[in-house]
């Protein structure tokens, strides 16, 4: 399986370090940043499984970073890293669109364990189906249904699609599409475009991002 990707928000150098070394050790792939401006930047750029954020960071902090982020669709699991325990600051978290804190100076078994439970429940694990204009995804069943009749994928098709309904709006690097597709093994870029282009028979609005990869745009 791809190393989970976490984006790792702290402006405290070492602190920073100490946690990318940290997470990386226990296979995450971590871009690390000190601003909030940089995060926006490789959000664009890039998906993530899990935002690991300081609160008190340059720029944007980390309350406000998170806000835009859930206003432009990006429900990607968040934690917040932070001194701010008072009732008022959990809350502003929380209406953000937190999906949990822990607290500085934190026990790093404990955040591992945070870490691994948010990336457990993600990928719209809540929900039973993901509808996309008038296609509906059952996650459980893994069936897909248009205008109520049962659309056949392959199981490679099958999995690029689930791919990228679970991804809407987030760019998609080739090799993570192939990697998933292949299950860690090389594939054929020229059978990816045919794929695609299957998918986008059936209704899906993918769109080329040039020297980055694919993405399934909101509607």
């Amino acid at each position: 399986m791809p190393h989970k990707k976490i984006l790792l928000v702290e402006d405290d150098l070492i602190l920073g370090e100490s946690l990318q070394e940290l997470l990386e050790d226990e296979n995450f792939k971590v871009t690390w940043v000190k601003d909030g401006n940089q995060a926006i930047d490789e959000t664009y750029e890039n998906k993530f499984d899990l935002f690991l954020f300081d609160v008190d960071i340059p720029f944007i902090n980390g309350f406000d970073l998170l806000d835009q982020l859930r206003q432009s669709g990006d429900e990607t699991p968040c934690i917040f890293l932070t001194a701010k325990v008072d009732i008022d600051s959990l809350s502003t978290g929380f209406d953000m669109g937190a999906d949990d804190y822990i607290k500085k100076p934190f026990d790093t078994d404990e955040l591992i364990i945070r870490i691994n439970t948010q990336i457990r429940k993600s990928f719209n694990s809540h929900k039973e189906t993901i509808t996309y204009g008038d296609i509906i995804y059952n996650i459980s069943s893994q069936t897909i249904t248009k205008n109520e009749k049962t659309i056949q994928l392959s199981p490679a098709e099958l999995k690029l699609f689930e791919l990228f309904i679970k991804n809407i709006n987030k760019p998609i690097t080739k090799e993570d599409i192939l990697y998933h597709i292949h299950n860690g093994e090389e594939g054929s870029e020229a059978a990816l475009r045919v794929q695609i282009s299957k998918l986008k028979k059936l209704g899906l609005e993918i769109v080329n991002q040039r020297a980055i990869g694919y993405k399934l745009e909101k509607l």
